[in-house]
């Protein structure tokens, strides 16, 4: 499962999220604004920065919009 950490209106998070929809991905996606979802981020990558990606699949956790990108499309087989 692929989990999102974002910020709404990041220009950032939008490069991301229109990889993710060129390539079919899809993201739970959790607000930094959320309750609590910004002490999560924390606990994970030990600062709120944003985007945060985690792969459950491959225990893979990253900060950066572009190696993201890059991971997305290494993931589901495309040139990035």
């Amino acid at each position: 499962m692929l989990t999102l950490y974002y910020r709404p209106g990041c220009p950032y998070y939008m490069k991301v999220h229109e990889a993710a929809q060129e390539l079919g991905v899809t993201f739970d996606l959790k607000s930094v604004y959320d309750e609590g979802v910004s002490e999560e981020l924390i606990a994970r990558g030990g600062k709120v920065q944003s985007p945060y990606l985690v792969d459950t699949d491959t225990g893979t956790e990253m900060y950066e919009s572009e190696d993201i990108i890059a991971y997305l499309h290494k993931k589901v087989g495309t040139a990035g």
